[in-house]
């Protein structure tokens, strides 16, 4: 046991024995034994869930516990353990207090702040103007790594045109254009073209996601009966597998890929954003988990090494539509890639950085016991034992209510009545509140419910993780990775 000098010995104190004092101490003396890694990493692995901040980071965390039959506080993700290095990070854009995901990924990719709904351009470069490209592109991450002869993969569930992973390799004036630019726009290209340049240039080896609707033109029909977005016409899946990119769009064509680590790799398993892990059953795409697994069995066959971007982009996406269960089931897919990803890799020469680019305007209610499913109703606290009372906490309204709220989002209770706003909090059964389907009540009526700008955590171990320590600019994670794999 550990004590500190001039404290009372063990036996004097009387709480000596109890599980919560023995787990505190067996905590600091985890974290007294961590050995500092001041090694070059070899490999990079960012993991980044997309609107994955500290409030929808602790939903997970309770609902992930509590499908493991815990009262779910207690629970711990793979990515909160001791030999994880952790700091709070400020994710404000140049020009915004609430972050858009193309500057924050744009952030994290070339280690400095961008402008709101830009990628990869400097603070002189304008939202929606073309001309202002030109002079204004930043040194992406992989194209540092590629000059030191390593590989990059990028994975997400969203569309691979969509911020997060664009920011591995686009730098565009507008996140939208991820299949178009406008007439007359000469300075770049579309999203989706700018990522089959970079698997042509060498800088990008495989790609794995969905947003295939972009990559072929409006008269070409896709694998799955869908047809193409590009205006024009272009059909970059054939340019792509005409000079020997493998191509897959589905589970079957996807465990056929050739994982040797040279013939490039582009997976688009969905038109648009691959499906939510609670209805992915239902079609046919592999798991984030999968995608990594395969992911780091290809680029680790390259002995310089890699750097690998991974995003579950769909806990944003649920968030926005006010479907708690959604984000934490999602939230969930994360962990086990960080899981997988961890599992694979060794710590002596491999950076792993687990993120997110922000928050949402999630909240959480009180005051509930413990064990409340909190995916549902509040349950009251109980007088004896831990667990929670079996009666509902009322609001002042007689009504009870669900731990999850938001701030704004599709489930306000106000209702539009000609100009004006009114109504009145539905009376919910726990039955109907913890349906997948559910859309958690909301203050102010928003169509789509928005980010935040609260703090998020970033989680690292491997060389140089160290550095990640108190509350940083959201840029320095660029920093901390650049370093740690020039370090001497």
């Amino acid at each position: 046991m550990i004590l500190a000098a001039g404290t009372a010995s063990a036996q004097d104190i009387s709480q000596a024995n109890d599980a919560w004092f023995t787990a505190g101490q067996d905590a600091i003396q985890a974290i007294i034994n961590r050995e500092v890694n001041t090694g070059r990493a070899k490999n990079v692995i960012l993991l980044v869930a997309d609107g994955n901040g500290v409030g929808t980071n602790y939903a997970t965390r309770l609902y992930a516990g509590q499908q493991e039959g815990k009262l779910g506080e207690e629970h711990v993700l793979p990515y909160e353990t001791p030999d994880f290095h952790s700091a709070l990070v400020k994710t404000y854009n140049i020009n915004a207090q609430t972050p858009d995901s193309a500057p924050t990924a744009g952030a994290m990719n070339t280690g400095v702040k961008q402008r709101f709904n830009l990628i990869n351009l400097g603070g002189d470069a304008i939202h929606d103007d073309c001309a202002t490209v030109a002079g204004n592109e930043l040194t992406t991450f992989a194209e540092i790594v590629t000059g030191m002869d390593k590989s990059v993969g990028v994975i997400s569930t969203a569309r691979l045109t969509h911020a997060t992973p664009a920011g591995v390799y686009a730098k565009t004036a507008n996140r939208n254009w991820e299949g178009e630019v406008p007439e007359g726009c000469t300075a770049q290209k579309d999203i989706a073209a700018q990522l089959i340049d970079q698997m042509d240039a060498g800088v990008v080896d495989l790609a794995m996601g969905g947003g295939r609707r972009y990559f072929a033109g409006e008269d070409v029909t896709l694998d799955e009966g869908g047809n193409g977005r590009r205006p024009d016409g272009v059909n970059l899946i054939e340019q792509a597998t005409g000079k020997g990119t493998q191509y897959a769009w589905n589970t079957e064509t996807f465990s056929g890929l050739n994982l040797d680590g040279e013939t490039p790799i582009l997976a688009l398993f969905n038109d648009s954003h691959m499906e939510y892990e609670a209805d992915r059953a239902d079609d046919d795409e592999p798991s984030l988990a999968d995608m990594t697994k395969a992911a780091i069995e290809y680029l680790s066959k390259n002995d310089n090494g890699y750097y690998l971007e991974i995003e579950a982009g769909r806990v944003d996406h649920a968030n926005h539509a006010g479907n708690a269960k959604r984000t934490m089931i999602d939230g969930m897919a994360f962990a086990d890639a960080v899981a997988m990803a961890d599992e694979l890799t060794d710590d002596a020469d491999t950076l792993i950085i687990v993120t997110a680019d922000h928050e949402h305007s999630i909240a959480f209610n009180g005051y509930c016991g413990r064990g409340t499913p909190i995916e549902g109703l509040c349950y009251d606290v109980a007088k004896t034992g831990e667990m929670h009372s079996d009666e509902l906490v009322l609001a002042d309204d007689g009504k009870p209510y669900t731990v999850v709220g938001y701030l704004n989002g599709a489930g306000s209770v106000l209702v539009q009545e000609g100009n004006d706003y009114a109504g009145s909090r539905p009376d919910v059964t726990q039955e109907e509140a913890t349906d997948l389907d559910y859309v958690q009540q909301a203050l102010i009526p928003k169509s789509s419910e928005s980010h935040s700008g609260e703090d998020v955590a970033v989680y690292a171990k491997g060389p140089w993780a160290h550095l990640f320590d108190g509350t940083i600019e959201q840029n320095v994670i660029f920093h901390v990775m650049n370093h740690a794999v020039a370090a001497e």
